[in-house]
């Protein structure tokens, strides 16, 4: 059985919008042991659109359709299917009442061009939408098996998992299991050589490894045919020796960003922290407050981006400004002690560098980087040079300040990494 995806819109079709559902509904798939043959992403005009359903009809099996399923003019996704089917399209009074409903759930007044929304394609089976006015549908013809889902990735993935994912189960064909860990302070080769011996040879089990700016994450994926614990044994058994080889670079096993592990380990610790930052712009602060109930640790920050403002805001002394520049580790220094001082703070954690593109000497070039922390203990300082564009240095800015943090709280991190060896 071939498989194809679907996806209409013509913005989907410019430099503006990226189709991250089928990614989504990729995976899913790939779960159950079924891969996708076909992707094809194809505009609003009702023509072109039916002769690009006509097309999926011929040659596959399960035809996932996402978006198009609006009130609008420019939404003809149920008009085109049914032209491609051959089938009329039916008003169902039940449907209607339920976007109306929607909308008095919302106090808001429904437009009379909602009412095209309760149209069926005739022997369809509606799926409900409870994050908005489209429904779904769900048919059967005898020789394909099609889904028509909402655009919008906050209405399509519930109604996939509620609707769409169950009538799947029955096409399974194995169990696969995905299992990420994620780590930093290495980059995509020097990882590859600590752990390519480790590499399985086997077709049942896999490694990759998408690296990103100041991260590599390692992607673990077992299959069984059997059933998913046994596909997740295989995984963890895997994770165990790469976590055993590679100790605290890894900071992250459950799918947690470096944020939020730092702000677990602040909160488990009842530690305050506040951030100093010049050349990153406020990204580390934005980063932290990213997490849910970072209110608990985290006090607040400084944007100081001019020297006055470091002078004035944080009282690094205008004599380090002079005399070593505004990077410079004795400036990153008092930049953190500045800011745990001022906010009263158990930590205080700056950034100092240049970005670029311009700005760089031969003997501060571009991506030289200062980070510090300050604590009761004293204060620590590392010297970093980045490379890339201007928010890629700021990005590896902001990520090496967040695991200089982490890596602050040895006895954590040697908990943490108990813990995970343990195969929790």
């Amino acid at each position: 059985m071939r498989i194809e995806i679907v996806a209409v819109g013509s913005e989907l079709l410019t430099s503006h919008h990226l189709d991250t559902n089928s990614l989504y509904l990729t995976g899913r798939l790939n779960e159950l042991g079924l891969d996708v043959s076909f992707k094809t992403v194809v505009g609003d005009d009702l023509d072109t659109l039916r002769i690009a359903l006509e097309n999926a009809l011929a040659r596959s099996g399960l035809i996932l359709i996402m978006g198009g399923l609006g009130p609008t003019d420019d939404d003809r996704t149920r008009e085109a299917l049914a032209l491609a089917l051959g089938r009329r399209l039916v008003f169902d009074p039940r449907l209607y009442e339920a976007v109306k409903s929607w909308f008095r759930g919302k106090r808001v007044r429904m437009s009379p061009a909602n009412r095209r929304q309760a149209y069926i394609i005739e022997g369809g089976r509606p799926m409900d939408n409870k994050h908005g006015t489209a429904p779904g549908l769900w048919m059967e013809t005898g020789l394909h098996r099609i889904a028509l889902l909402p655009g919008p990735p906050h209405e399509l993935k519930p109604m996939f998992e509620a609707a769409v994912w169950p009538r799947l189960e029955r096409l399974r064909r194995k169990y696969l299991v995905r299992r990420v860990l994620k780590t930093t302070g290495l980059g995509e080769s020097r990882l590859e050589d600590k752990i390519k011996d480790l590499y399985p040879r086997r077709p049942d089990i896999k490694i990759t490894l998408p690296a990103s700016p100041g991260q590599v994450d390692i992607h673990v994926a077992a299959v069984s045919e059997g059933s998913a614990s046994a596909a997740e044994q295989k995984a963890q058994k895997l994770m165990k020796k790469l976590l055993a080889r590679l100790g605290d670079r890894v900071f992250s096993w459950n799918g947690e960003d470096l944020e939020a592990v730092v702000g677990r380990i602040l909160r488990e610790r009842k530690s305050t922290l506040a951030v100093a930052e010049s050349c990153t712009g406020g990204y580390l602060g934005h980063r932290l407050t990213n997490v849910p109930g970072s209110s608990d640790y985290f006090l607040g920050g400084i944007l100081a981006y001019g020297n006055r403002a470091k002078i004035e805001l944080l009282g690094v002394p205008e004599a380090v400004i002079e005399r070593f520049g505004a990077v410079s580790p004795q400036a990153a220094k008092s930049m953190a002690e500045g800011v745990r001082k001022r906010m009263s703070s158990d930590l205080g954690l700056a950034i100092t560098g240049i970005a670029g593109p311009s700005g760089g000497t031969p003997q501060k070039p571009v991506g030289l980087v200062f980070v510090a922390l300050a604590s009761e203990d004293g204060v620590e300082v590392f010297r970093n040079l980045f490379w890339g564009t201007r928010d890629i240095i700021k990005l590896q800015s902001s990520q090496k300040a967040l695991d200089l943090l982490r890596r602050h709280f040895p006895e954590e991190k040697a908990l943490l990494l108990e813990k995970r060896s343990g195969g929790e």
